[in-house]
């Protein structure tokens, strides 16, 4: 496509995705949909672009203010990811003149909300953080800028890790094990995995390492009744079936049809038949109340604000407000406290959300506890230790960041309903 062309289509996109209508990866897959006259060059220019401003937008939208035309012209030249050649073909030299003088402006004077593009709520709560003290929070806010690495889970009961790796090396895609999780591949690159016979086989699966440590606490066990209770696509209830050894009966409850249906794929390819996907209405579904205090355990991957994912999901923090966090701190507390009542005594429960928010996390736990004395929470240090697995003393919950981890941002607490024996 002529640079101009490029130009236009990538404005086109932005001012659609920047409307936040719908979520951003959804709108640019549209985007694509509908002009099949770009090629994958193109593609990967447009999307990389609009990722780029959507990361950086309001610190963008400060510079362009000096500008002068159409702002979204102006934010694309500040995220152009096209390289200079084409960059310098599309744009009009006045403009490329203008870009050149916003890039040697000093952002150090800007406030730290702004230099690292963050609403003013969001940054107000991460700084409230007493674990990022210091240069903790900065280090944060930059990790949020960048696009997070692909991960995989392998797939133990078809393939192993190292047979895996080398499968992948085959195929020309370079991958290293993850640091934590035991059955994790890092890749390099944006390789086209659906492609290759090692994906659609069902060997191995796009999971973040963080997602993937969810299996490893709660770690249900063969025969085992368990349920992971907010299952949308799927990838954890994967994970523990594989844990499972295709054996026992794992329920993926969840409210959205259409979430479940991106899950029978994905069950089909992994060669379980331990796996029933269930569509609930609602947390208090007589379909849930018939398992009342019948399973061994359950995952709780709670709805949450996202704000632990804003490396791959940077429009999050434009299309979620303050207002919204009380709301879902009060939803995901009704979620956990029907999910326990399918515990049987002795039985664990994982909490879990993909924040880095104290409301939605630390505090629906211990409101939780609070609430249910029949319920302890365990330290997930010495949960992980059973896995041989250490993580250091950041005490009894489990809370991974970006920028000190390399995962998403995840918080996970794990409960045991006490057995009442005296």
């Amino acid at each position: 496509m002529k640079p101009r062309d490029l130009l236009a289509s990538l404005r086109e996109l932005l001012r659609t995705v920047l409307r936040f209508e719908a979520p951003a990866d959804a709108t640019v897959s549209r985007h694509f949909r509908a002009h099949h006259e770009l090629g994958p060059r193109d593609r990967h220019v447009l999307a990389e672009t609009v990722y780029e401003v959507l990361r950086n937008l309001r610190l963008y939208r400060h510079l362009a203010e000096d500008g002068s035309g159409a702002e979204d012209l102006r934010l694309a030249l500040l995220g152009w990811q096209g390289g200079e050649a084409l960059r310098d073909a599309a744009f009009a030299p006045a403009l490329l003149a203008w870009g050149a003088q916003v890039r040697a402006v000093d952002t150090g004077v800007l406030s730290l909300a702004v230099r690292y593009s963050l609403p003013d709520w969001l940054a107000q709560s991460l700084q409230a953080r007493g674990d990022l003290a210091g240069d903790g929070f900065e280090r944060l806010a930059q990790s949020l800028l960048e696009s997070a690495p692909l991960d995989l889970r392998v797939n133990l009961p078809k393939i192993t890790r190292d047979a895996a790796r080398s499968a992948l090396a085959a195929q020309g895609v370079v991958a290293v094990p993850t640091r934590l999780s035991p059955w994790g591949l890092r890749v390099e690159g944006k390789p086209a995995l659906h492609r290759l016979a090692l994906f659609t086989d069902g060997q191995i699966e796009v999971q973040d390492e963080g997602s993937q440590l969810l299996a490893l606490l709660l770690a249900p066990r063969r025969g085992e009744m368990v349920a992971d209770f907010c299952a949308g696509a799927g990838g954890k209830t994967l994970a523990l079936g594989a844990m499972m050894r295709n054996t026992g009966r794992l329920y993926a409850f969840d409210v959205a049809q259409h979430r479940l249906d991106k899950l029978r794929p994905r069950l089909a390819r992994s060669g379980l038949s331990n796996v029933f996907p269930v569509v609930i209405d609602h947390e208090r579904d007589d379909r849930v109340q018939r398992l009342s205090g019948k399973l061994d355990r359950v995952l709780v991957d709670a709805p949450c604000s996202g704000t632990g994912t804003l490396r791959r999901n940077p429009d999050l923090k434009w299309r979620t407000h303050a207002d919204a966090i009380p709301r879902l701190a009060l939803q995901q507390g009704a979620i956990l406290t029907a999910a326990s009542r399918l515990l049987k005594p002795g039985g664990r429960l994982v909490y879990a959300t993909c924040s880095m928010l104290v409301q939605e996390n630390q505090e629906v736990v211990q409101t939780f506890l609070d609430r249910h004395p029949d319920f302890e929470c365990l330290d997930v240090g010495q949960v992980l230790a059973q896995h041989q697995l250490a993580l250091g003393t950041r005490g009894p919950m489990l809370e991974l960041l970006p920028h000190r981890d390399g995962t998403d941002g995840f918080f996970a607490a794990v409960m045991q309903r006490r057995d009442g024996k005296a």
